[in-house]
């Protein structure tokens, strides 16, 4: 593969990156991995009244040496209800349809694509079909995904923090909710005995009653 390539490549991926930066796509952040500028990673955030608000969804874009005359290749790492992880996406702007491609695409666009098709239910290689109650356990599970991957961490240490808040919150929101039902708990057993000891107190009254009464009646034969 001729240097000039290379060169090109890295050139235009620079070029994106900075346009990327003044002018970020909604929900979508992308970085490219330090060592290997055709190895971006990105973060898809679910869009507010979606099956995948509240995720965090991460994927990579292999670039090839001849880019931006040829297509990259997409992969979805988190698990998301919508596409198949770790495996190549078959999208118009992915390397599965090279005749469709333009070089003047920009990662922008290839981002804006990605989300654009994620939202979509179009189905396509690569694609998978699940219910949005299953996308919205999967948008909650990719928080604890997320932050075990280390390449997430490197590069998105923003998002690192932000799940870390999320998960605290989720956290203490569970041991409230425990310690309400707990409350719950004890305040229904006191209920419970309470009621209890009533009707003990009625049933000895009762009884004492009855006695009282036959002991009158005995009492007026004699």
């Amino acid at each position: 593969m001729s240097k000039s390539k290379v060169t090109g490549a890295t050139s235009r991926l620079k070029q994106d990156y900075l346009r990327l930066k003044n002018d970020p796509v909604p929900y979508v952040t992308a970085e490219p991995v330090p060592s290997n500028i055709l190895e971006w990673h990105y973060v898809v955030k679910g869009p507010e009244k979606s099956p995948y608000e509240g995720g965090y969804y991460h994927g990579k874009i292999m670039f090839p040496r001849e880019f931006p005359f040829k297509p990259p290749s997409i992969y979805m790492i988190t698990p998301n209800g919508r596409f198949k992880t770790n495996t190549r996406l078959c999208l118009s702007i992915t390397d599965f349809h090279p005749d469709t491609w333009n070089p003047a695409w920009s990662i922008s666009t290839i981002l804006t694509g990605l989300l654009s098709f994620m939202l979509e239910k179009t189905p396509t290689l690569g694609s998978i079909e699940t219910s949005e109650y299953q996308k919205r356990c999967l948008a909650s599970e990719s928080l604890e995904i997320n932050i075990k991957n280390k390449m997430f961490c490197e590069l998105f240490p923003e998002y690192v923090e932000e799940i870390e808040k999320l998960l605290k919150e989720r956290q203490e929101a569970m041991l409230q909710a425990g310690a309400a039902t707990s409350e719950v708990q004890v305040s229904s057993e006191q209920s419970n005995l309470q009621s209890l000891l009533t009707n003990l107190f009625v049933l000895v009254g009762f009884v004492f009653l009855s006695y009282m009464v036959k002991y009158v009646l005995v009492s007026i034969s004699e």
